[in-house]
């Protein structure tokens, strides 16, 4: 535990991460101002035509951090997207009580947790939406009270939020039962993460598994689901373990094609590799509002489907998508001359590896590799057939400015 906390505090002051700046909204809906904590992504000024995210924390004030280390380390790998991270200071003068109020008889917001409630849906979220430029898709999380608090969205025929970070919720009358009932009523796609640890608050305990029973048999593909038991931590640490595993589960369709997915998912497929490839990032899209070139390392992944189940007429297929992501780069040639040689071509394979030769290179990709493979087949030719295959050598060109599509090196620690 106490490494996990130094990787926070290590990631959280890395001066190459994005920074923490603080605005204060003024509320008609609360009759006060209000300070908030806002996290730009990285590239935000970087990419002035993409749109992000926002993830609203609730507990700001100790949430923040350790919410921006995490999706920090995530941009880091690739394995996390950007978003605008929105925190809600209430813990000044403990207003997260007074914001959170609830009635004891109907379990709704009451008093000043309906003006809270209001606050967020009609003057911060727009507040956000009308000074950054973001994405559809909205996150929203909290600690025990606040954490309960956040699930009264779940309550609305359309909720604001998209995605729920529940960390040992506080749970209201009735609330066990009622969240697993909106989940399975509500139409649209939700993603619902909710925690507790075996050294929580026993009272918060036994309701939060009561509706992990429930929500569990919830059998719906729009729904996106997951309840973590930690062993070992308390009420608070459970925290620094929730915040990653609730990350991950979220954005799992971002992340690169891991050796789990490619193995258990891509690998046994009959065919339509590269139809795979293509839903996944238009998955991304529709979900997230993320736009992405392909990686360079999912494009490998399904040439290695391809290569395992001897499906090389989809090589074809994998060299128009390489074309649309990387027009520069030699990779669309190298894919064609695979198609060519694993079919017995090897005349069109050795004119299309001396071809890519002519491209830029990309990843593990070079020229060097491209006429070694084109000389291979001659030599092959040659030994088979006693002819030589005459061709004008390719003619180097002089060195260029590095293509700005060609993926960025993989990152290793220092």
């Amino acid at each position: 535990m106490k490494k996990l906390i130094l990787f926070f505090l290590f990631v959280c002051t890395n001066p190459l991460f994005s920074q923490k700046v603080t605005d204060t909204i003024s509320s008609q809906k609360l009759n006060e101002d209000r300070q908030i904590f806002i996290g730009l992504p990285p590239s935000y000024d970087k990419n002035p035509g993409q749109k992000y995210p926002i993830l609203l924390l609730l507990d700001g004030d100790f949430l923040f951090d350790p919410f921006q280390g995490a999706l920090s380390y995530g941009y880091y790998w690739d394995d996390l997207p950007e978003v605008i991270v929105v925190g809600i200071s209430q813990n000044k003068n403990n207003e997260r009580e007074t914001d959170c109020t609830v009635d004891e008889t109907t379990g709704l917001p009451s008093e000043k947790g309906e003006s809270f409630f209001e606050f967020i849906g009609m003057e911060l979220i727009p507040y956000i939406q009308k000074k950054y430029r973001t994405a559809p898709f909205k996150l929203i999380a909290g600690l025990d009270t606040t954490a309960a608090f956040s699930n009264f969205y779940l309550y609305k025929d359309n909720p604001v939020f998209d995605a729920y970070i529940s960390m040992s919720p506080e749970l209201p009358t009735g609330m066990e039962e009622q969240i697993p009932e909106r989940l399975a009523a509500i139409e649209k796609p939700i993603f619902y993460y909710h925690s507790s640890a075996d050294g929580d608050l026993k009272k918060m305990r036994k309701r939060i598994q009561a509706l992990d029973e429930l929500a569990k048999k919830i059998t719906k593909p729009t729904l996106n689901y997951k309840f973590d038991d930690f062993k070992g931590a308390s009420h608070y640490s459970l925290v620094l373990n929730s915040i990653p595993s609730a990350l991950y589960q979220i954005f799992s369709v971002y992340q690169p094609i891991s050796t789990t997915e490619f193995q258990e998912k891509i690998a046994i497929l009959p065919s339509g590799y590269v139809d795979y490839l293509v839903k996944k990032y238009d998955l991304l899209e529709k979900t997230f509002s993320l736009k992405l070139t392909i990686r360079l390392n999912d494009f490998k992944a399904i040439e290695a489907a391809i290569l395992k189940n001897k499906a090389y007429a989809e090589f074809d297929q994998l060299a128009q998508l390489a074309r649309k992501n990387y027009p520069k780069s030699m990779l669309a040639d190298y894919e064609m001359a695979q198609l060519y040689e694993k079919t017995g071509d090897t005349k069109k394979a050795i004119k299309t590896y001396q071809s890519a030769f002519q491209k830029e290179e990309i990843g593990d990709l070079t020229k060097d590799m491209m006429l070694e493979r084109a000389d291979e087949l001659k030599g092959q030719l040659k030994n088979k057939k006693g002819e030589v295959i005459e061709e004008t050598p390719p003619t180097d060109t002089p060195a260029e400015t590095p293509p700005t599509d060609t993926p960025k090196e993989e990152k290793k620690p220092e």
